[in-house]
């Protein structure tokens, strides 16, 4: 049997949709902006999976001059605690070095811990009168509401108080403050609040790969593209994982192939329709939550290296640039049309 040979790369997609930037995200976010004055933390979530693209510049740029902590979320799905693994978490704190960097699974108790003790001691030296109220950021799916319930049970022992789900935009309003640690009249500090808000995407994606890394990790909704395109994507990614190809031996034998193997899994979980005909729409979005739920490896679809913030945020300048071009030929184009227009009336 000839051995197995991984894609070196993924075929481009010219025609993936590059946006997913919602009335809500907007009105979101500009919310978040009269709200800072009452803020004493924010409190960025990013995937794990996706470090750098999960990234949102908005932030940055809008909700400047507060303290910042950035959690990665989603610990359990993207490592296995392995050497590989924590070397590339000791190289995402270097890139936020000196400030906090915490990488949290929402149901491990110890990480929820951490989270709390760190926003105590904030708070400690904060010694307001009113309450420290925390400010939760991210974009869409990233664990913002499901980070809020976990620290208010291990916090205040108490039920959740924000909806979650597996599609984004579930959260589509600010929050008041819920309460995730008690006042604590030994130490003379009052309670700490939590604000949960809804996702915010990026205005723009930079490359189609980019949008499907998103889409993977549910930032967007799954109608967005083609599941079996979603899915080729997902299969490339496993394939490229030291042992990748036995996390599917169960449905095919080691395959680059999306339709041969969605066939497979077809076959094997008898999504099949009329005439025995596979449903490969039905297969890959399975497989996609299959991945998702930590089913079918743990791994990042975002590569770590030490340079890779710096390159992300250089992308993202020359991005903003061409985009300013942009919008400046279409309102030229645009005042074109309107004089056109007055001149033939």
């Amino acid at each position: 049997m000839a051995q197995f040979i991984p894609r070196a790369a993924f075929p481009a997609q010219l025609n993936l949709p590059r946006s997913y930037f919602l009335g809500h995200h907007a009105s979101g976010l500009s919310k978040m902006k009269t709200m800072l004055s009452s803020i004493d933390l924010i409190i960025e979530c990013r995937d794990y999976r996706v470090p750098l693209t999960s990234r949102n510049p908005l932030f940055e740029q809008s909700l400047a001059g507060r303290e910042r902590l950035v959690i990665y979320t989603k610990r359990d799905l993207g490592s296995k605690d392995r050497p590989s693994d924590r070397r590339k978490e000791d190289i995402i704190k270097q890139w936020h070095a000196p400030h906090p960097t915490l990488f949290t699974d929402h149901k491990s108790k110890k990480d929820m811990k951490t989270v709390l003790n760190f926003v105590k001691e904030h708070a400690w030296h904060r010694q307001s009168l009113l309450g420290s109220r925390i400010l939760v950021v991210g974009m869409p799916n990233v664990g913002k509401s499901s980070l809020l319930n976990a620290l208010r049970m291990a916090g205040v022992h108490k039920t959740k108080a924000a909806f979650t789900g597996a599609q984004p935009g579930v959260t589509r309003k600010i929050a008041s403050g819920v309460k995730i640690v008690e006042r604590d009249e030994e130490k003379g500090t009052e309670g700490v609040y939590l604000v949960d808000t809804p996702g915010v995407f990026v205005p723009f994606v930079p490359d189609a790969e980019a949008m499907m890394k998103l889409a993977l990790v549910g930032s967007v909704k799954d109608t967005i593209i083609a599941p079996t395109t979603l899915c080729d994507y997902l299969l490339y990614h496993i394939n490229k994982q030291q042992g990748g190809e036995t996390w599917y031996a169960e449905y095919n034998l080691p395959t680059n192939n999306i339709v041969e193997f969605l066939e497979g899994v077809c076959r094997k979980t008898g999504r099949l329709g009329k005439g025995g005909v596979p449903d490969l729409d039905a297969a890959a979005l399975w497989i996609i939550q299959r991945w998702r739920q930590g089913n079918l490896g743990a791994f990042t679809l975002d590569e770590v290296v030490e340079d890779g913030l710096m390159n992300k945020i250089n992308e993202e300048a020359v991005l903003s640039v061409s985009q300013a071009r942009k919008q400046a030929k279409d309102a030229q184009r645009a005042r074109g049309k309107a004089r056109h227009a007055t001149e033939s009336v």
